[in-house]
C-alpha cells in the first residue's frame, strides 16, 4: 500500500454509552447496536465499534447515518482516524500483545 493510501483510507470509531434501565432503553440500545452492525461496523470492545472507509467522503456518509440513528438518551462519540493511525494502535489482552485488524482487501462499492 502506498504512503498516500495510508492517509486517505479512514477508520471510524464509534463510542457510545446508552442507558439500559428500562425496557424502552434496552430496545433502543439493541436497535442502535444492530444498526451499527448492519452498516458494516465491527465490535472492537463493548460499546466501541469500528468501520473501514475508503475515503473521508465515504466516512462522512457513515457519520451521517450514525447521526440519523441516534437514540433519545445517552451519548455517542465518533472519531475518524487514518489507516496509518489505526495501524499504530496497540491492543493488549492481559500481558499479551496482538496486532490490529488488517485493512480489508475488498473494495467498497457503496
Amino acid at each position: 500500500m502506498s504512503e498516500i493510501c495510508k492517509y486517505r483510507i479512514m477508520w471510524l470509531i464509534v463510542f457510545f454509552d446508552l442507558p439500559t434501565l428500562t425496557a424502552k432503553d434496552k430496545k433502543e440500545y439493541i436497535r442502535f447496536r444492530k444498526f451499527l452492525l448492519d452498516d458494516g461496523f465491527t465490535m472492537m470492545q463493548y460499546s466501541v465499534y469500528i468501520r473501514h472507509s475508503a475515503s473521508r467522503e465515504n466516512a462522512d456518509v457513515h457519520i451521517n447515518r450514525v447521526k440519523s440513528a441516534l437514540t433519545e438518551n445517552g451519548t455517542v462519540s465518533i472519531m475518524v482516524i487514518t489507516d496509518k493511525q489505526f495501524g499504530d494502535i496497540k491492543n493488549f489482552w492481559g500481558k499479551k500483545t496482538t496486532k490490529t485488524l488488517p485493512t480489508p482487501k475488498q473494495l467498497e462499492m457503496f
